[in-house]
């Protein structure tokens, strides 16, 4: 069997460029009056000239290349209407899941105050704090994202949860700026 590279570059984009220029409209229009959204139909539309230029030796001649083309868009068709039932059953499944799961609202005021104390730290802080308890890491790991050691970790996070209670109870003003001394004589 010959590779499909036989012939030379140039026939091949020039045999590919004339079934595309004849075909492109009607495969379009068949895309779009089998799918919901123009863009899925332009992603249908270029799946099957991908597989078309790809598989271009299999390609009939004449007009058996329309024929051939309607069945490879009916085929990426198929498989995306597949893959969009899957999303949506993945989509009901979590939302099922997180309505049955999902904790009480808490108080949405309560939740204001502690999102107010929370931009009032400084970014080192609230980058430290989000890893801990929006993106679950531990010390090692937070020491592999920031670059420094565990034990720098420990101690910065325990500086930050500790500027963090006082940000909430109200006794801290803004907070210091990371280069600040403290009385004890820690650095902020």
């Amino acid at each position: 069997m010959p590779s499909p590279y036989d012939d030379p570059p140039d026939d091949r984009r020039r045999r590919f460029e004339e079934i595309y220029a004849a075909h492109r409209a009607q495969i379009l229009g068949y895309a779009m009056r089998r799918t919901a959204d123009p863009q899925d139909a332009a992603d249908v539309l270029a799946e099957t000239f991908l597989t078309a230029w790809r598989r271009l030796d299999d390609v009939p001649p004449g007009g058996q290349a329309r024929l051939w083309l309607y069945g490879t868009a009916r085929r990426v068709l198929a498989n995306h209407h597949r893959g969009e039932r899957r999303r949506s059953a993945l989509a009901a499944d979590l939302g099922a899941r997180l309505r049955t799961a999902a904790p009480a609202a808490p108080d949405a005021a309560g939740l204001a105050d502690v999102a107010a104390a929370f931009r009032t730290l400084p970014e080192r802080d609230r980058e430290l704090l989000s890893l801990v308890g929006w993106e679950g890491l531990d010390h090692g790991e937070i020491a592999t994202v920031l670059g420094c050691s565990r034990n720098a970790v420990r101690i910065r996070l325990h500086r930050a949860r500790r500027r963090f209670a006082r940000a909430l109870d109200g006794a801290d003003a803004p907070a210091l700026p990371a280069a600040a001394r403290i009385p004890n004589g820690e650095h902020a």
